[in-house]
């Protein structure tokens, strides 16, 4: 597989890491999870399944795990043990933690320069709101993305899902593999920081872009598009389809489907500036044709004529959906108390793809298996466990 041969020390936990260490175990990396002796929060948090957590058996596939307590003097060697044998490490405290417990970006380092140290945090290393915790809701709320979100009627709105834990930790593994590729050239590792923040504001794209350019607060556009009209929900006679003709091409198309062919010589919606200046005047246009026949009916009309367009599933939609179940975005994980559902690999490389090697580990489940690798002796092993420095299933 594409990353077998790398070993990854895992110290995270909750969501950030764990994706972010996820997708580096799904392409085959050997990641080694270093588990509190008290657990993993997202063991517990959500929706429990058949003796397991869903939500934890996702994050922590194909994964490994030693249960060891990091404040013990000898949780601590065994750490700095096996960040020497490592070419990774990803953790996500607040800044400090880790410098505190001596074990640190710097202190990692000096015994492993080869050594790529990925820190995952809410604003940043350094800064002055660097100590401050931060969760999901802090990110989108103080990244200016939830001032995006919604419309103007209501107020700013989360996205539903933590999407600034999974962003950030999607741009922790790919800076893992920019360092890495840097380490091929010159031997020496560095650190990472990914702050939730940052990532989010880094995909504003249209937003930002505007309010550089006019120095003016974007408005919340619920689901018309900032810039491209008419774009968004529009109710057909047995729910709502999703069109979004965001080319001028699209536009023509739709027009055309919609049999209204008078329109795009209309002085009112002749330019994209003029439909977007207009939005109300064309979305009621739209939609009166739209409400004319049935959901499926203009799906398959739209797709046809060219326009994007289509359902707006729940999960239950979307995981029966025939393309997503072709994609193979649904898998299981086989768990001691029974199989998990969850999503797959988004991924698709032709010649090593992506593939569920091991099931999401329990609790100090690898913990022998991980110090003999390391060289650890029966009696050091033993000693580790009678000091409560290591946990063994």
């Amino acid at each position: 597989m594409p990353l077998t041969g790398l070993k990854v020390l895992d110290l995270t936990r909750v969501v950030s890491g764990p994706f972010s260490t996820m997708l580096l175990a799904d392409m085959g990396a050997d990641v080694i999870k270093i588990e509190a002796t008290d657990g993993d929060p997202s063991r517990v948090t959500g929706i429990m399944g058949k003796g397991e957590n869903p939500y934890f058996v996702n994050l922590n596939r194909n994964k490994r795990i030693i249960t060891v307590d990091m404040k013990k003097t000898e949780g601590k060697e065994l750490i700095r043990r096996m960040a020497k044998a490592s070419d990774i490490l990803v953790e996500n405290f607040r800044p400090g933690v880790m410098d505190r417990l001596g074990l640190g970006y710097k202190d990692l380092s000096a015994l492993n320069p080869g050594l790529v140290y990925a820190a995952i945090n809410g604003f940043g290393k350094s800064g002055p709101y660097k100590d401050r915790p931060a969760f999901d809701f802090i990110a989108q709320a103080m990244s200016g993305f939830m001032s995006l979100n919604g419309n103007e009627q209501m107020p700013p709105l989360r996205v539903g899902i933590p999407i600034s834990d999974t962003i950030a930790g999607l741009y922790t593994a790919f800076g893992i593999l920019a360092a890495l590729r840097e380490r091929d050239r010159t031997g020496r590792g560095q650190e990472i920081q990914t702050a939730m923040v940052d990532s989010l504001i880094s995909m504003f794209a249209f937003a930002s872009s505007a309010f550089f350019a006019t120095g003016e607060l974007p408005p919340r556009n619920g689901n018309d598009h900032m810039v491209v009209s008419p774009y968004g929900l529009f109710e057909a006679a047995d729910g709502p389809v999703a069109i979004a003709p965001s080319t001028e091409k699209n536009w023509l198309q739709l027009c055309s489907a919609i049999e209204r062919e008078d329109l795009p010589a209309d002085p009112r919606f002749d330019t994209q500036d003029k439909r977007r200046q207009n939005r109300k005047e064309i979305n009621a246009i739209v939609q009166e044709r739209i409400a004319a026949r049935k959901r499926d009916e203009w799906i398959e009309l739209l797709n046809r004529a060219g326009v994007p367009c289509g359902p707006v599933n729940n999960l239950q939609q979307v995981f029966s959906d025939p393309q997503v179940l072709h994609q193979e975005m649904v898998i299981e994980s086989p768990q001691p108390a029974g199989p998990v559902r969850m999503p797959g690999f988004p991924v698709k490389l032709s010649q090593t793809p992506a593939r569920l090697r091991r099931p999401s580990p329990q609790k100090g489940e690898h913990s022998v298996e991980v110090l003999r690798e390391l060289g650890c002796t029966e009696e050091e092993i033993g000693n580790l466990l009678a000091a409560g420095a290591v946990f063994c299933a």
